[in-house]
């Protein structure tokens, strides 16, 4: 009697932990780590805080176990997928198993996912238990690419390619929403289409044109101009996420007073939105000047692809990273989201002009630019995940394999 008692006693810890756990996850994914109190979290499954303190002790310990629970997931998934046996094949599988979590989640038959862009947002010790079990899976997810097919492939750039896949997965949550759930199948397999097929027609070869970068760059005074605040706060939260990119430190990097960061800043939020106002008009001038290039459309989307990648590793780089949009009031967060579709439907507009004029693959224009953009911003921290990758071999390196096929030599 006193073991089923135990037994049931466990059986309800676990139940209401999952529970804790599944709600915590929503409000992470809609406010980030910032908006995940424990006060939010018990008020979500009808608790007391003192009641959530018994399952987990701290914020960052409630937030650090939602990433963890999907981590898992996820390691579970690929290592699925690596038991499959072509890198093609593994691709497919790894796909088909998250697409169907998320189809499982959107209708309610599964927890959803947490978001990982906010992984910096933890402090130590968890910060640095969630990137270790981030990386383990990173290491995981390489191992579709391992073949003898593919000796070619050397370990960077299966690096980058593993890096510009994951970000795939992760940014496809947020524009699948505007799908319906009994949709997912089909945008699998287009999605997949995309990454193995590219754009590129058959004969079609990687000639970018050179659009200089110095054309991207905001034009600078005698006197320190709010870019030079701008790149440096981009750099921060890139690094440290929003909660480490303090205005102490902000004005520590660039040896200035908090009054003069305030000078230029009025707070913190606007800092970023400026930051993100900021990276859309670069990816907007890279597209202007792509497009009033001679050449085909093909010419022109791999010239602008090209020109961004080489422009996050370059002195005016890099772009801030879509991380930062899980920091935001969520009014302010849909803003920045309208101003990211708004690029992704111009690349969406050349993509179609390509296909129609016979330079670009038959695909989803729209899912290809989304495709297309979740690679271009997630060039930020390539340098990261591929150790000696230089601003002159980014293109090839990552922007190189999202447009012509993520197996292709």
């Amino acid at each position: 009697m006193t073991e089923r008692k135990g037994v049931r006693s466990t059986d309800r810890f676990r139940k209401k932990r999952e529970a804790i756990l599944d709600a915590s996850t929503v409000i992470l994914n809609q406010h980030g780590v910032k908006g995940l109190t424990l006060a939010v979290a018990a008020a979500a499954v009808d608790l007391s805080t003192t009641s959530v303190t018994y399952y987990f002790k701290r914020k960052d310990d409630l937030a650090a176990a939602c990433i963890m629970r999907g981590l898992d997931w996820l390691l579970a998934a690929a290592d699925t997928a690596v038991a499959e046996p072509s890198p093609p094949e593994r691709l497919h599988k790894l796909l088909e198993l998250y697409l169907e979590r998320l189809r499982l989640a959107a209708v309610g038959l599964a927890p959803p996912l947490p978001a990982l862009s906010d992984i910096r947002a933890l402090n130590n010790p968890r910060r640095t238990e969630v990137v270790e079990a981030f990386v383990k899976l990173f290491r995981k997810v390489r191992g579709l690419f391992e073949s003898p097919d593919f000796v070619w492939l050397g370990r960077g750039r299966r690096s980058a390619r593993t890096h510009m896949l994951l970000e795939q997965m992760f940014w496809a949550a947020a524009w699948l929403r505007k799908y319906d759930p009994e949709d997912y199948v089909r945008i699998r397999e287009r999605m997949y289409d995309i990454l193995v097929g590219g754009l590129a027609v058959d004969g079609a070869a990687w000639e970018p044109t050179a659009i200089p970068l110095a054309d991207l760059a905001a034009h600078e005074g005698p006197e320190m101009s709010r870019e030079t605040f701008l790149l440096a706060a981009t750099r921060l939260i890139n690094t440290r996420g929003y909660r480490g990119a303090s205005v102490d430190k902000i004005s520590a990097e660039l040896n200035v007073t908090k009054g003069s960061f305030y000078h230029h800043n009025d707070a913190k939020d606007d800092l970023v939105v400026a930051c993100f106002d900021r990276t859309f008009d670069v990816m907007r001038r890279v597209q202007r000047l792509a497009m009033g290039l001679d050449g085909d459309q093909w010419m022109r989307i791999s010239s602008a692809a090209a020109a961004l990648a080489e422009y996050q590793l370059s002195d005016y780089g890099p772009l801030l990273r879509t991380s930062a949009l899980s920091a935001l009031p969520s009014e302010i967060r849909e803003e920045q989201v309208a101003h990211s579709n708004r690029v992704s439907d111009r690349f969406a507009s050349m993509i179609s002009d390509g296909i129609a004029e016979g330079s670009i693959r038959p695909v989803d224009p729209f899912i290809a630019a989304q495709m297309l953009n979740a690679t271009l911003n997630a060039g930020a921290e390539l340098g990261f995940w591929v150790k000696g990758v230089t601003q002159k071999t980014a293109p090839d390196v990552f922007a190189r394999p999202a447009l012509m096929g993520i197996f292709v030599r």
